[in-house]
């Protein structure tokens, strides 16, 4: 890759920032460069070329960017995430939250352009090493665990996806990554697939998602929400559109997601599974594979990303300020909070889908796409969700944070200006794009003829509103959060690792032991004597034909120069005598032969 190929990647300017952050601290320079670092990267993705970065090394084609109108949509919306993330974040002085995150947005980038899957691979690697750290950096014991359970699960994914793209490039020795044949598919593309979709947290290879993401740091989780599973979204946009199997789990997501979000007492555990429910109405999409489809798949990843960072941005001003993020704990904060609230109930309108919100304009053109390909209960299913949505996030969520019918009997006030400042930009974009929806729809990939703001949709969404709300005034008491413990998929694997914890520590640690002492009493004792023989073998055998033969040549060498006698005429003689001995030889039995 040339230098200006270098330079001109996004992913680029997030690593150097990154390496450049602890000089950076000392010079007291590392806010400006948090912020200078997204802005240069958002405004390099207006100029990308169509394709840079092409290198050849080992014969592979190695392609690090490629760039068309589904790429873009992501890019953008990245770069911006990044951009308030950053500015989230200013407040900290820990330089390896501010590193893992650039890292972090390096991979996800990396992951967005690459042409080939090796280059793919060893972003997707990035992303996940990176992330781990936004978790561990909380320094808790919880976190810990959770960081180390993240990891495995993602490096498990990442092996499924390296084995997929092995057997892939084994059948056709192609490592491009296009558009795959899905009337043709094998093992190897189900497991790229696989690997795919555990980033996107489909059901059952999501669990890692609700464990992990409320243990992260109050920013870090804000960096998590946005780019881990809407990268997953990406790159199973380009490779799986029109798959009848992404169709029907994200259906399942969707609803999958809504059901423990409702059930959830922790805010930031509420957050982690609507994204699980929301990345469903994605996955559904690119399962449909419509135009209309996949462009309300990117138009919702955008508006997404927006509103659901603004709801973590939100939570985590409340946990940063109070110390707690359990709903059973917290009421009344309105009074000391008041922009956070408002900051907050935006987000959670944006995410129910209300009018004039992005929500309202990007999820429902999936919801469309479902209608125009007849496939009525999957539409029915996403329909359901939103409901749900509405109950948890637009009104349970708020309410019992910010009224709760109680006092929490803490004080508490609203976070820094940079956090509200991240935080207003957010709530904002949600806004515009919901009035201004043709900003969003022009980036697509596909002419959008959808127009959101039609009666029928109009009269439908109240509707919804109004019975989710009469039903949770109802219900009010039923929907309280409670402390206690919802068991998911994760248990399989919480409880699962007990007995491999025991069977390493006590039978396989007792075979180790055994197999150790045996080799010290027997097989070092073998050893030793079988090194013994090849000595002896090698100084008696080897080493004495060696000596006995070069012994040999030394007398030879003696006899040889007893025969010298410095006179030429002897030497002249002797030669002619021998040349008369061999021309005789050859004559006598050259004649003898028939």
């Amino acid at each position: 890759m040339t230098a200006s190929g270098i330079f001109i990647h996004p992913s680029t300017w997030f690593v150097l920032g990154a390496m450049l952050l602890p000089l950076a601290r000392k010079l007291c320079l590392h806010k400006a460069l948090l912020i200078t670092v997204p802005l240069i990267a958002f405004l390099l993705i207006q100029q990308l070329p169509e394709r840079f970065g092409v290198v050849n090394y080992l014969g592979f084609e190695i392609i690090f960017g490629t760039v068309d109108r589904l790429t873009f949509v992501f890019l953008h919306v990245f770069t911006i995430m990044a951009i308030i993330g950053c500015i989230y974040s200013l407040h900290l002085d820990d330089m390896g939250q501010h590193m893992a995150a650039l890292f972090y947005i390096a991979g996800s980038l990396g992951v967005t352009l690459a042409g080939d899957y090796l280059t793919i691979f060893i972003f997707w690697e990035l992303m996940a090493f990176a992330s781990t750290f936004l978790i561990w950096c909380r320094k808790g014991k919880r976190s810990r665990e959770a960081g180390y359970r993240y990891l495995l699960v993602h490096v498990a994914g990442g092996l499924l996806l390296f084995a997929g793209i092995f057997l892939r490039y084994q059948a056709t020795h192609d490592l491009h990554f296009t558009r795959i044949d899905l009337d043709n598919l094998s093992l190897a593309e189900y497991l790229v697939m696989a690997g795919f979709c555990l980033n996107a947290a489909v059901p059952p290879l999501h669990a890692w998602l609700a464990d992990a993401y409320p243990e992260a740091t109050v920013t870090g989780a804000v960096f998590m929400c946005a780019f881990t599973t809407k990268t997953a979204v990406y790159v199973l946009a380009r490779a799986f559109p029109g798959s009848g199997v992404l169709m029907i789990a994200g259906a399942i997501m969707t609803l999958y997601g809504v059901g423990f979000a409702t059930i959830e007492n922790d805010s930031r555990r509420i957050l982690s599974y609507h994204i699980i429910s929301q990345v469903g109405y994605m996955v559904c999409g690119i399962g449909i594979g419509t135009p209309l489809a996949i462009n309300g798949v990117c138009a919702h990843a955008y508006a997404h990303i927006i509103y659901k960072a603004l709801l973590l941005m939100g939570a985590g001003s409340v946990l940063e300020m109070t110390g707690r993020s359990k709903l059973n704990e917290l009421g009344g904060l309105y009074r000391h909070m008041p922009a956070t609230m408002i900051f907050t109930v935006i987000g959670g309108i944006s995410i129910s889908g209300f009018p004039l919100t992005s929500g309202f304009v990007s999820k429902s053109m999936i919801i469309a796409a479902a209608g125009e390909h007849q496939q009525v209960i999957v539409m029915v299913m996403l329909l359901a969700a939103a409901v749900g949505t509405f109950l948890s996030v637009g009104i349970k969520l708020p309410y019992f944070i910010w009224y709760g019918g109680k006092e929490s009997g803490f004080e508490a006030k609203d976070p820094p200006w940079n956090m509200q400042l991240a935080m207003a930009v957010a709530a904002f974009l949600c806004i515009f794009i919901g009035c201004y929806p043709d900003y969003l729809y022009r980036m697509l990939p596909y002419a959008a003829g959808y127009q959101p703001y039609s009666g029928y949709h109009l009269s439908e969404t109240l509707q919804i509103f109004a019975f989710t709300g009469l039903g949770f005034y109802l219900l009010v008491e039923k929907l309280r959060p409670q402390p206690r413990i919802n068991l998911d998929l994760d248990w399989l694997y919480r409880k699962g690792a007990a007995p491999l914890i025991w069977c390493v520590r006590y039978p396989l640690s007792a075979a180790n032991e055994t197999v150790s002492n045996l080799y010290k009493t027997v097989g070092l004792a073998f050893s030793v004597a079988a090194a013994r023989g090849l000595s002896r073998f090698d100084r008696d055998g080897i080493d004495a034909v060696l000596d006995g033969s070069a012994r040999g040549m030394l007398r030879m060498g003696d006899e040889v120069k007893l025969l010298v006698s410095g006179r030429l005429q002897q030497y002249i003689g002797g030669a002619l005598l021998l040349l008369f001995i061999i021309v005789a030889i050859v004559l006598w039995f050259g004649g003898r032969l028939p």
